[in-house]
Formats: C-alpha cells, structure tokens, sequence
C-alpha cells in the first residue's frame, strides 16, 4: 500500500499487465485506488517450458479477476500446482481461498490462519514446482507477516508491498514495526550485491529495473522521514495527525491516514531508541 510519491527521476510508467520476466507474468487485478496504484499485482511464475505455475497473492475476492488468473495459466497449457502469499492484507489475499476452490491448490502463507493445506512458509524455505525455484526471503515490516520471494533464475525479488513499483511503502502500525522494516530493506540489498537481483517485480505498480538504486532510494527515504518527525516532536508536535500535517505536506491528503500509520510505527522506533 502506498503513502507517496513517485520515486524522483522515474518516470510515471504504465501498469504491468502480461509478461515481465522470461518466469513471471502480471495479471492486474480491478481494485486501483490511492493506497493500491493502478491495483494490485498476480504473479503466475513459472519455468518456460513446465506445465506447472505458482501464483502469488491471487488479490482481492474478485471473482473476474481470479477467474483471469486460472485462464491465463490455462492458455499456457499449465495448471496451478501453488499459491503463495506475501502477507494477509485483503488486497493481496481475501481472494486466496475462492482462488484454492478454482485451481485446487495449496495456499501457504507465513501466518497460519491464511493458510489452506499443511504447510506454511518460513524463512530460508526453498520451493521447487517443476523446475522452478523460489527462496522465501523474511521482510517483515510493512507488516509483521510479510515475505518476499526470491526468483534467481530471473535474477529478480517478488516483493509485495515491501518495495512497490512506484511511491514507498507504509508501515502497518500496531502490526508493522520500522526496525524491522530497515532490516527488511537491508536483507534485500543484500540480495541485489550477493545474489545478483537486478529486478523488482512488486506487489503495485510497475516492474522496477534497478533493484539496488530502489531499496537504496527506500533506505535514504525512511531516514529522512525518521528525521523530518524527530525534528517535528523536537518542534512541539505531539499527536500522529499534527506530525503527518507538518512532515506529510508534500503527499496527497488521500493518503494521510496510510501516513499516519507510519508516523505511529515511526514514533514507537524513536522512543524504543531513546531519540525522543
């Protein structure tokens, strides 16, 4: 879910809807919104030749939307051996159980009351489907359940609404936690320099080119904000709104209450550190 911008110097580019990667296929769901961008993206990822796919974050309980799913794995003469799930917000996973009746696959998920079979996902897990493989990569932060998927054969990280493809992410407060969001952030640098991810396919807005120039831009982002709500409770302000009103300014009003959320996740970092 978005809170800003545009990331400055890119330019403004359409949604995905098709291929993006020689594995990964967009199928954009019809929920476009201020907190969604131009709706949310269903990943079909699957190697060229196999006749099997995993889809990830089928998205909202829109029965067109997941019945535009299936198709498309039909019409590549594949079926649906897995569905994975970046984390539980509605926009991502309210349709996953109607999705599970359609194709009559798994649904695994980190929390285990998103799950639909036995198994669920932790950090380290390596999933192979017909010769695809995907590592499960921890980002929590936007929310406490959030992963990423590493595709390495695509030299590219299925993110969720841990880095979008346009704008910055918020911070889920009670259930997001900034510290982790930074380490988050961390781990998928780490990805760009030590595993050669070079590609962000996200969960909202377009597919990012340049993995290491966008989590550092979402590093440099976050310690600026950190700063500018530090330096406004320095200043006297004391409540969640007065800080999004000063710090804020610059994002649509539309989006205040997402900004909200962060200052509150922001504020809990900075008295957990001792800086206010």
């Amino acid at each position: 879910m978005s809170e800003a911008r545009a990331l400055p110097g890119r330019p403004r580019i359409g949604a995905i809807d098709g291929p993006a990667t020689e594995r990964a296929v967009c199928v954009l769901a019809p929920n476009p919104s201020p907190m969604t961008l131009d709706g949310t993206n269903t990943w079909i990822v699957a190697e060229p030749d196999a006749r099997s796919a995993v889809v990830i974050d089928p998205g909202p309980a829109d029965e067109g939307h997941l019945r535009r799913v299936t198709e498309a794995v039909r019409r590549a003469g594949r079926r649906v051996a897995l569905t994975l799930l970046t984390h539980g917000h509605p926009d991502h996973a309210a349709g996953a159980a109607r999705f599970a009746e359609l194709t009559g696959s798994a649904v695994r998920a980190l929390d285990p009351a998103l799950r639909l079979g036995d198994e669920g996902l932790a950090a380290g897990d390596v999933l192979e489907t017909d010769g695809l493989e995907l590592r499960v990569v921890p980002t929590p932060g936007h929310t406490a359940d959030s992963l990423s998927f590493h595709l390495p054969a695509d030299r590219a990280v299925l993110t969720g609404d841990t880095v979008l493809g346009r704008g910055t992410t918020m911070v889920s407060h009670p259930e997001g936690d900034l510290g982790d969001y930074l380490d988050s952030l961390r781990r998928l640098r780490s990805l760009t320099v030590d595993d050669g991810v070079a590609t962000v396919l996200p969960g909202h807005g377009p597919v990012l080119q340049d993995a290491q120039g966008a989590v550092d831009y979402y590093l440099v982002h976050r310690a600026k904000r950190l700063a500018q709500v530090e330096t406004a409770v320095e200043n006297g302000l004391r409540t969640p709104a007065e800080v999004v009103a000063r710090v804020y300014a610059d994002v649509d009003r539309a989006l205040w209450p997402a900004a909200e959320q962060s200052v509150r996740a922001q504020l809990d970092y900075l008295r957990d550190h001792g800086l206010i």
